[in-house]
Parts: structure tokens; sequence; C-alpha cells
């Protein structure tokens, strides 16, 4: 069942409510508002369009050309959210995020979905975006975490170095909280999903007409792969900052401006 122009149009008037919100509260974002609803109506539709074109041409080069710009795209994303300094951590990040990636993907097109051919744009580039996006969020929360506790807890840091604990040995415990914070949002979510909430995917296809044991077994291989990328993607993106914070000494570098 398809949606008219004109249809979605007269939806988007329910943005009224938000905006008499922010008017009644004088939360002064209706700049703000304004620019994230254009920007991503503007987004969307141009991605549409993009993705129509990528999934008739269906070319490998372009796939993993389109694949690679989302990971720089998705790391540039992270460091600017988390206000941290660029230069020193894209590597570290798209790494990151390329090894949380690249296993789960490979498994979920050669093994669950195995469409013909293997790296067909209608099942690579959603299913990579998906992955993606749900990892932004605790690779973002992570790395706040970690500069902030050894700015916060420089004491604790420094004492444990005194007793004779290597810089790595000193850090566990700022890692530990790190990636604790990073995963316990989509913990909770995971532990809610089916009695408080219906997942976005399932939902869409429902409404699509799937059978919903089908759109159940779906968006159980959703989170699931989603899971799995967070926690390697955070992890080894956490691991791999860290040696860029501690130096040789043991001691940390403070400079993070973006």
């Amino acid at each position: 069942m398809d949606i008219s122009w004109s249809a979605l149009g007269l939806f988007m008037l329910v943005l009224i409510v938000p905006f008499a919100i922010n008017r009644s509260y004088q939360l002064a974002l209706g700049k703000d508002i304004s620019i994230a609803v254009i920007r991503m109506t503007v987004q969307m539709v141009l991605i549409g369009v993009y993705l129509q074109y990528l999934f008739h041409l269906d070319n490998l080069w372009v796939n993993l050309a389109w694949l690679l710009v989302m990971l720089l795209v998705g790391a540039s994303a992270i460091i600017n959210k988390a206000k941290l300094p660029k230069r020193p951590l894209m590597m570290p990040i798209c790494a990151g995020l390329l090894l949380g990636l690249l296993p789960v993907l490979l498994l979920m097109m050669l093994w669950l979905f195995q469409p013909t051919p293997i790296y067909s744009a209608q099942y690579l580039i959603p299913t990579a975006g998906m992955l993606l996006g749900n990892s932004l969020s605790g690779n973002i929360i992570a790395l706040q975490r970690l500069f902030a506790a050894f700015e916060e807890r420089q004491p604790q840091y420094q004492g444990a170095l005194a007793l004779g604990a290597s810089p790595k040995q000193a850090a566990e415990p700022f890692v530990q909280s790190a990636l604790q914070q990073s995963f316990a949002p989509i913990l909770a979510s995971m532990a809610t999903t089916g009695l408080v909430s219906l997942p976005g995917m399932m939902t869409g296809q429902i409404l699509g007409g799937v059978d919903p044991i089908i759109a159940v077994k779906y968006q159980i291989v959703i989170l699931v792969a989603i899971f799995a990328t967070l926690t390697i993607s955070v992890a080894t993106s956490v691991s791999l900052t860290l040696g860029k914070l501690l130096n040789h000494s043991g001691k940390m570098r403070f400079n993070t401006h973006v």
C-alpha cells in the first residue's frame, strides 16, 4: 500500500504539536526543529532516488564505495557528536566500525539472506546502514565516558600507576565503565522488545503485508546483528582509542579540541 505525496504532506501537519510545545515552554528550538525536519525530508527523498539508481545498477565496486562512504560519515558523526579530536581518532573509530560491521554483514549475506548476486545492493546497503546506524550512539557514549573518566578521575589513575599498575591496567576501570554504559541502552531495548515496543522494521514489514512470524524472524536477526556489531565496534574503537590516549610514559593526552 503506497502513501501518496499529498497524504504525506498532510501528515506532516502533526509537527504543529512539537512547534506549539516549543513555543509554550519557550525552548527556543523552533529554528533547530525546522532545519532538522527540512534536512531529514530532503535527505531522505534524495537517498530514496539514489537507492533506486543503486539497486538498478547493482555494481560490486559502487556498492563497496558506498559502504566506505557510510563508514567515513559514521566515524565523522561519532567524533563530532562526542566533541573529540578528529585527526587522531578517525582511524581508530573507522577501524572499530569496519571490524564490527564486516563479519556480521558477511555472515548475513552469505548464510542467511543469500541474495543473487551476493553483493545485491537491495540487501547489502540497507542492512549495512541499519547495523552502522545503530552502532553510532553506542560509540558516542563509550568514547564520551572514556574521556570524561580520565579527566574526572585522574587522581585514581595516577594512584594506580604509583602502586605499580601499567597504564592499561590503571585505565581498565574506565574502559569497563565506558563499555557498560554504552551497552546498557540496547540491552534495555532488547529486553523490552515485543512487550513495550514493536521495532520499526518489523512494523514496516507487517504493514507491507508480510506474515507476522516471518517479520518476527527478520527482526530477531536484525536485533542480534545490531547488538553484535555494536559490541564489536565499540570494544574495538575504545581499545584503539586508548592507545591514542596514553603515551609511552603512561600519561594522558588531554587535548580534546576538535
